[in-house]
């Protein structure tokens, strides 16, 4: 099989002309072993077909053995399924004359069947009659990217204090409900005096209660609730498919357990209590919370630790 003569240009700074590379066969054989054993990347050479007829040193990364010459293994032995479809249609697109070589990313099964995150590019082998007679693939490790990436976005909707989903994550989420037409409630609670415990015991004792608080909410929400920290003093609870009743029955219980519980900061111990209010979610996101903080506003207003409901709507 003849080999096209590999070719690159280099532009020397300051210069006016450009200065032509020319590699021989051999030369450019010499290369591509220099590159394939030194790189951490994964190169592989595959027949028209997708099987894997050559593989760099790498591929012992993922745990799997070189190819055998007499048991080629396909490109899709190395994919999680999930991104089969995908690969084959890069490879055929590489193998038709895809102009366009982008890298796009695939999760890969090692041999102890941990996925693994790779990009991958693809481009097709033509010899020098111009017939095309494979691919050549580089696959590139991101694993290390991906997890960067999933912690700031962690990062991004959660609050550092509580561990909880912040207000950002929390609305997303209520729209979805809003948006799907779901049936559900909305409660939203307010730690009572919490400004008051902030001043007289000190920003850390005021986190204490916080955490206190979420923990509580946690243990006795149900697992398909939503729980976040929406506001300094303020968490919102999501009850996907329970109407007002059941959802005050679940709230009522938080309410009251909250107030039989008494923690200790340094000498000074005080009791925690919050209000709530509820509103079953409909509508839109806006008229929902507007109906629960109107529920809340009228359980402080009644001398708080109390939970209230939305008012029922007016006969016309």
């Amino acid at each position: 099989m003849s080999h096209a003569v590999l070719m690159d240009v280099v532009k020397w700074p300051g210069a006016e002309r450009r200065m032509e590379i020319k590699f021989t066969p051999q030369e450019s054989s010499t290369l591509y072993g220099l590159l394939a054993d030194s790189t951490s990347d994964i190169i592989l050479k595959t027949d028209p077909d997708g099987f894997i007829i050559h593989a760099s040193p790498a591929m012992e990364h993922l745990g799997l053995p070189l190819p055998d010459p007499l048991v080629a293994p396909h490109l899709l032995d190395l994919i999680h399924p999930s991104c089969e479809d995908t690969v084959m249609a890069e490879h055929n697109a590489a193998l038709q004359g895809a102009q366009e070589h982008v890298w796009f990313e695939v999760a890969v099964l090692a041999a102890d069947r941990r996925k693994r995150w790779f990009e991958m590019q693809i481009r097709r082998l033509e010899d020098a009659e111009g017939k095309v007679y494979g691919a050549l693939s580089i696959m590139r490790n991101i694993d290390e990217r991906r997890e960067l990436e999933r912690r700031v976005f962690v990062a991004e909707l959660t609050d550092p204090v509580t561990g909880l989903s912040n207000r950002k994550a929390f609305m997303s989420m209520l729209q979805h409900l809003v948006d799907e037409r779901r049936n559900g409630s909305l409660a939203l609670f307010c730690i009572d005096y919490f400004q008051a415990i902030n001043m007289q015991h000190g920003q850390s004792v005021g986190d204490k209660v916080l955490v206190v608080f979420s923990d509580l909410l946690r243990t006795m929400t149900r697992e398909g609730d939503i729980v976040s920290r929406i506001g300094d003093e303020s968490l919102g609870v999501i009850l996907p498919g329970t109407d007002c009743e059941e959802a005050r029955a679940i709230c009522q219980r938080i309410v009251t357990t909250l107030s039989e519980l008494r923690r200790e900061s340094g000498v000074d111990s005080f009791t925690i209590t919050a209000s709530a209010g509820i509103s079953r979610i409909a509508e839109s996101v806006d008229d929902t919370i507007k109906r629960a903080e109107l529920a809340l506003f009228l359980a402080k207003a009644k001398g708080r630790n109390r939970l209230e409901m939305e008012s029922a709507p007016r006969a016309k």
